[in-house]
C-alpha cells in the first residue's frame, strides 16, 4: 500500500509575526568644491563607506543650492572660496535644507567666525584631520555633534577673548577672591599674548553684523545643528594625515601644496620664484616619493582624502 502520510512540515520560525529589521537609510552628502581634485577623492573616500552616499557634487555655491534643493541631503561639505557665489555667501541659505560643514583651506580666524555665526556646524580645515576623521564629522554632524579642527577652535578661542560684552554673574565664591595675589596673580597682570587678526575679505563686509558685535552668547547658539566638538580634535597636537612618510623636501612639499589648490605648473612656478622646468622636475620627484601617477591621486594622498590614507595612521 502506498504511504500517504504527509511530509513533515518544517519547524515554524518563532519570529515570524514580528517585524524585520530595517536596514538604515544611507547618509546623503553634496560636495561642493572648486577644485575638481579634492570634488573627486572627498567623494571617492565617502562613496567607499557603506552608510553614506554623495548624491550630488558643485563646482560653487549657486551649484550647491540648486543641489540641495534637489536632493535634500542630511549634510553638505562646503569649501569656502569658490567662482561666482562663494561657500560664505552660500551658506545661510544651505542651513535651511541641511546641516552645513565648511570643509576649506581657509583659516583665517574672521572666516571662520563668520561662518559658524551664518550656521555652519562645524568647520575643518585640510591637513588637521585624517580621513576617518573626516567621516565621523559627516557621521556626527548629522546628529548635531559639531566637529571642529584646531584652526578652527583657535579662532573661536580667540573671538571669546576679544568679546567686550559684559558678562554674566558668576555662580556665588568663583572668580572675585581677594586672595588671588597670593600666587603672585595681579589684578593689572596683562595677557601673555594677543591674537593677531587679518583684514576681513572684502566679501564678509556689510550688510552682514561686523563680527566685532558678534558676542559670546550668539557663538553658541548659531544654530541648533552645532553640539559638543568631538573629543581629540580640540586639544593637543592636531591629528592630521602623517606627512613625514612621504619624506618630501621643504620645497617639494610647498610645491605639493599648490598642487593640492589646484594650481597650474605655471602658477606654482610663478609664486615660487622658479622655472616652469624646475618645477616639473619637483612634481617628477613628488610623485616618485607618494607613489603616484597623476596630480588628483598626489593630492588626495597628501590631504589626507584617498580611500587608505588613514591606514597606519592612528
Amino acid at each position: 500500500m502506498p504511504d500517504h502520510t504527509p511530509p513533515p512540515q518544517p519547524p515554524q520560525n518563532p519570529f515570524a509575526d514580528l517585524p524585520q529589521p530595517t536596514q538604515p537609510s544611507s547618509l546623503r552628502v553634496v560636495v561642493a568644491d572648486d577644485n575638481p581634485v579634492v570634488r573627486a577623492g572627498l567623494t571617492a573616500l565617502l562613496s567607499g563607506r557603506a552608510d553614506i552616499t554623495v548624491v550630488a557634487e558643485a563646482a560653487d555655491g549657486r551649484q550647491a543650492c540648486e543641489a540641495a534643493h534637489r536632493h535634500r541631503p542630511d549634510v553638505v561639505l562646503l569649501d569656502v572660496r569658490m567662482p561666482g557665489v562663494d561657500g560664505i555667501s552660500a551658506l545661510p541659505y544651505l542651513v535651511r535644507i541641511a546641516p552645513v560643514v565648511m570643509l576649506t583651506y581657509s583659516r583665517e580666524s574672521e572666516i571662520v567666525q563668520e561662518a559658524l555665526r551664518r550656521g555652519a556646524g562645524g568647520y575643518l580645515v585640510h591637513g588637521e584631520f585624517t580621513a576617518d576623521q573626516l567621516v565621523d564629522a559627516v557621521r556626527d554632524i548629522k546628529e548635531g555633534r559639531a566637529h571642529f579642527t584646531p584652526s578652527a577652535a583657535g579662532a573661536l578661542l580667540a573671538q571669546l577673548r576679544q568679546d567686550q560684552t559684559p558678562n554674566p554673574p558668576l555662580p556665588e565664591g568663583l572668580g572675585g577672591s581677594s586672595s588671588a595675589t597670593a600666587y603672585g596673580i595681579s589684578k593689572s597682570a596683562k595677557p601673555h599674548s594677543q591674537p593677531q587678526q587679518a583684514p576681513l575679505p572684502q566679501y564678509l563686509s556689510p550688510p552682514y553684523t561686523p563680527l566685532s558685535s558678534v558676542s559670546s552668547e550668539s557663538l553658541s547658539q548659531v544654530q541648533p545643528h552645532v553640539g559638543q566638538s568631538s573629543s581629540g580634535w580640540t586639544s593637543g597636537r592636531p591629528a592630521a594625515p602623517d606627512r613625514s612618510r612621504f619624506q618630501l623636501s621643504t620645497r617639494e612639499a610647498e610645491i605639493m601644496d599648490h598642487i593640492a589648490s589646484g594650481m597650474t605648473n605655471q602658477q606654482i612656478a610663478a609664486t615660487c620664484f622658479i622655472s616652469e622646468k624646475t618645477v616639473k622636475n619637483h612634481i617628477n620627484r613628488i610623485f616618485a616619493k607618494l607613489h603616484s601617477t597623476s596630480r588628483s591621486e598626489a593630492a588626495a594622498k597628501w590631504i589626507g582624502t584617498a580611500p587608505d590614507s588613514h591606514r597606519g595612521l592612528g
